[in-house]
């Protein structure tokens, strides 16, 4: 049987998730692996939970990461995070973002938001990483390559060649968009 990785992207509606994971799989294409994925949006216009299954190896027959073989959660949002805990498996890794976004119960005073959400995570899971996403895009010269400084984080946790995430990258996003997105996958990169 030949192994396959199982990463869980993770967040909320607007927050490039699902670019993230077109990228993602992007990169593993080029390095030779057969990709599946997978997308859920939930109520992703409206701030709502999204979440994206990429899976590669040799050979890969579902895109559906079976229940506890996560093998790195890939967070954009603490409690989209804390959330997914459940999905990794014994060992696995998570990266997450150190972001808060209220959902809709919370802004409107029904709940109260986790505290010690990051914490809880590290200490639930040895292999944690905590970035912040927000800061690093604001560095990069444009908040909204959140998702990419976070991916340049992932990469150092995947075996693939740095070209070919530049390649991707070149590949997924505008040009008008892409030195400071390259820009944020750097930052991310060394926030890792």
């Amino acid at each position: 049987m030949t192994k396959v990785t199982n990463i869980l992207l993770a967040g909320v509606g607007g927050q490039g998730t699902l670019l993230a994971s077109e990228v993602l799989s992007e990169v593993l294409m080029l390095a030779g692996y057969d990709v599946k994925k997978n997308e859920i949006h939930g109520m992703s216009q409206r701030g709502g939970s999204v979440s994206s299954h990429v899976r590669f190896g040799e050979k890969v027959y579902s895109p559906i990461i079976p229940e506890g073989e996560t093998d790195i959660l890939f967070g954009f949002e603490l409690l989209e995070t804390y959330r997914n805990l459940p999905l990794l498996k014994k060992g696995g890794a998570v990266i997450t973002n150190n972001l808060k976004v209220m959902p809709p119960s919370v802004a409107t005073g029904q709940e109260r938001y986790p505290e010690g959400l990051e914490d809880l995570i590290c200490q639930q899971v040895e292999k944690s990483l905590v970035v912040d996403g927000l800061a690093l895009a604001m560095a990069a010269g444009n908040p909204r390559t959140v998702n990419i400084a976070l991916l340049g984080a992932l990469s150092t946790k995947i075996d693939v060649a740095l070209d070919l995430w530049e390649q991707a990258l070149r590949k997924m996003v505008p040009e008008k968009f892409l030195e400071e997105n390259l820009r944020a996958f750097e930052l991310g990169r060394q926030a890792a």
